[in-house]
């Protein structure tokens, strides 16, 4: 069995829904579920939930506080809910399984007519007269019945807490975490005759004879000389044992004389020295778990932890719930040890021996984790809101699903985690973008969005990933498509643009102006669809635009550094290099600088004939772009000019739609 559904009404940050709806509904996989999203976005209240439901094997308690109770937005401290309510609904059972709750089970028919067991467990936590009262029920109906001991105990969940201190928890103390792993354990069935209490048994009574408490006759035969002198040897030939024994002896001879001092005539107390009490609760207590290494880290100790938390899910003929919930599973865990173990976690899930299937729940912040992660299994919490990521939810096809499995890496799982995001199809967006940004005031990572570069056009396929199979259902996540309208302009099918195949050169039937606009339509209807919009720009490409706005100069200055790179192999230009491209942009605006050179056959000169022809990177010219708008002497002026310049208003649009949805209107006449 697994825990499939999850409804929460008024707890913590989960209000209700309309129609008195549950505030947050979750469907779970049987196997891995990893919940990612920012910070504050309800994967921890999911987690309490889920605890204050079903408790831990730690047995641990959870007492419902006013504090768990739901504010209303905008609401005041006494406008808490009065009433919350967490429901679980388990199925999945096999027969040995559903035995252990036939007086709540129920049974149910799946959309092809087939009978299967199901399992509803709630809580209903009110407030009243200033306390907080908690009742757990089951069954079918609204007002359920009790659960006995024995059920509820089948339901209690493996629960590894964020910022875990494993050599803490794995240390030998009263009640300590392994003694309770251990206890659990169908090899510790036998309390009364296990073989471990035999073996501290006699343990306990070669320790007791070590420290055992000397006669008095036996003290005035050491002072006759009877023992042997100190350094002798004995006749087993060991220097110094029974020196050593008799320090022992010493030891509970003088703190029972002590004692003998302290205590009554009545009740004179007597000490003596063993390992542990000879019950096995005891016995386990003072164990520990080590590694066999010296003085492991956080991060081993931390797997150390997390494996041994694992045999509990492993019990042979077991029927109970194998559920493990693990906050922030990256905690004190380097990116390769966080893969390692996040890829054995999710083959372990997917096993199909029904006695080893178990159930894993995870919170996680790092991108690492996510990027590991089939898609499937993945679960966005945004805004109190929890998005599924399988099939039936998004607008995703399956080959788009075996794509992202393949090509989403940790740079684009950043993507899960952002509270905008921008996709782009190359490094010169990717590079350029976050600087345009923080010029017109509004820095990407100071908003929370994240750009990624999905390295092709590949865009739809990482779109879908925010658009629902049911629309009213989107993610509150505003994602900008940043494109170019791959439209040519008339000067590429000119004979000056000598490197072109004849064929090519064929002028089109269509105006450039006309090209533009379908190229625009085309790709707005293919990529659009809430929260997904595309912004396209009105020429060429990126860098052609850039060439007919007023930065033109600039943009050349930066087309040819990147040209005196390329031949130089060199990082950056000495200022002698960065003078000679000066003095180059110069001589080429004053050759331009007459009625035969227009601006749109300068924008071709310096983009096609210089940059694309001369094989210049875009990626190296789009850093010295970066570098020289970084470096302009006025800020507050270029920020003017970009802002005001159509040719860059389609990235300022994108920019101010990823953070707040919505996009400037055009600029009037005047």
């Amino acid at each position: 069995m697994y825990l499939s559904e999850l409804k929460i009404s008024n707890f913590r940050k989960f209000g209700e829904g309309e129609n008195n709806s549950p505030g947050l509904y979750v469907k779970f996989n049987s196997g891995l579920n990893l919940l990612v999203g920012e910070n504050d976005s309800g994967k921890t209240a999911i987690i309490d939930a889920i605890k204050m439901v079903l408790f831990t094997q730690s047995y641990e308690y959870y007492k419902l506080e006013d504090e768990d109770f739901h504010i209303p937005y905008n609401a005041d401290e006494g406008e808490r809910a009065k009433e919350l309510r967490i429901e679980c609904i388990f199925r999945g059972f096999q027969s040995s399984e559903a035995k252990n709750f036939l007086e709540w089970i129920s049974i149910e028919k799946d959309s092809e007519g087939e009978s299967h067991y199901y399992l509803r467990v709630f809580l209903i936590g009110r407030r009243e007269n200033g306390r907080v009262y908690r009742d757990l029920k089951a069954g079918s109906d609204e007002q359920g019945t009790s659960l006995d001991g024995k059920a509820r105990d089948l339901l209690r969940i493996v629960y590894l807490r964020p910022l875990r201190d494993a050599e803490f928890e794995l240390s030998p103390r009263r009640n300590s975490r392994l003694s309770q792993i251990l206890y659990s354990h169908s090899d510790f069935a036998d309390k009364e005759k296990h073989p471990i209490i035999e073996v501290v048994k006699k343990a306990n009574g070669e320790i007791e004879s070590f420290f055992e408490e000397k006669k008095d006759t036996e003290s005035e035969g050491s002072e006759e000389g009877t023992e042997p002198e100190k350094g002798e040897e004995t006749e087993s030939g060991q220097k110094g044992e029974t020196e050593s024994k008799e320090n022992g002896t010493k030891i509970v001879t003088h703190i029972n004389d002590y004692l003998r001092n302290f205590s009554s005539e009545n009740n004179q107390l007597k000490s003596s020295i063993s390992i542990a009490d000879m019950n096995l609760k005891s016995i386990l207590e003072q164990l520990s778990l080590n590694l066999s290494i010296n003085k492991a880290g956080l991060g081993s100790d931390n797997l150390l932890f997390i494996a041994s938390e694992l045999l509990l899910l492993k019990r042979e003929k077991y029927t109970g719930l194998k559920l493990t919930l693990i906050e922030e599973i990256e905690a004190h865990l380097h990116p390769q040890a966080q893969l390692r173990l996040i890829e054995y976690l999710q083959q372990e899930s997917k096993t199909q021996e029904s006695d080893e299937k178990v159930q894993l729940i995870l919170t996680t912040h790092s991108p690492n984790l996510a990027s590991k992660v089939n898609l499937e299994n993945l679960i966005i919490c945004k805004n109190g809101k929890v998005f599924n990521m399988g099939r039936e939810y998004t607008n995703l096809e399956k080959g788009d699903y075996l794509f992202l499995e393949r090509f989403l890496d940790v740079t684009k799982a950043n993507l899960f985690f952002a509270e905008g995001v921008i996709l782009v199809e190359g490094d010169a967006e990717n590079l350029l973008i976050p600087t345009i940004a923080k010029i017109i005031g509004l820095p990407l990572s100071k908003h929370g969005v994240s750009i990624i570069n999905v390295g092709s056009t590949a865009f739809l396929r990482y779109s879908r990933i925010f658009q629902r199979s049911k629309p009213e259902e989107f993610i509150d996540t505003y994602v900008a498509v940043i494109t170019d309208c791959d439209a040519r302009p008339d000067y590429f099918y000119t004979a000056e643009n000598k490197n072109r195949k004849e064929e090519v050169k064929k002028q089109p039937e269509l105006g450039y102006s006309q090209r533009v606009e379908k190229a625009i339509k085309d790709k707005e209807s293919h990529y659009n669809g809430h929260p997904v919009k595309a912004f396209i720009s009105n020429d060429w490409t990126l860098e052609y635009a850039i060439a007919l706005s007023d930065l033109k100069k600039d943009f050349c200055r930066a087309v040819l550094q990147g040209k005196k790179i390329k031949n130089s192999n060199a990082i950056t230009l000495t200022k002698e290099k960065k003078k000679e491209v000066d003095e180059e942009v110069e001589s080429n605006f004053k050759n331009w600088n007459d009625e035969e050179w227009v601006n749109e056959k300068i924008a071709f000169e310096i983009y096609n004939n210089i940059q694309l022809k001369g094989g210049i990177s875009k990626a190296i010219v789009a850093q010295c772009f970066s570098e020289i708008l970084e470096e302009y002497s006025d800020q507050n002026e270029l920020k003017e000019k970009l802002i005001s310049d159509s040719n860059f208003k389609y990235i300022i649009d994108a920019i101010n739609y990823t953070i707040s949805g919505k996009v400037e209107k055009e600029a009037s006449d005047d």
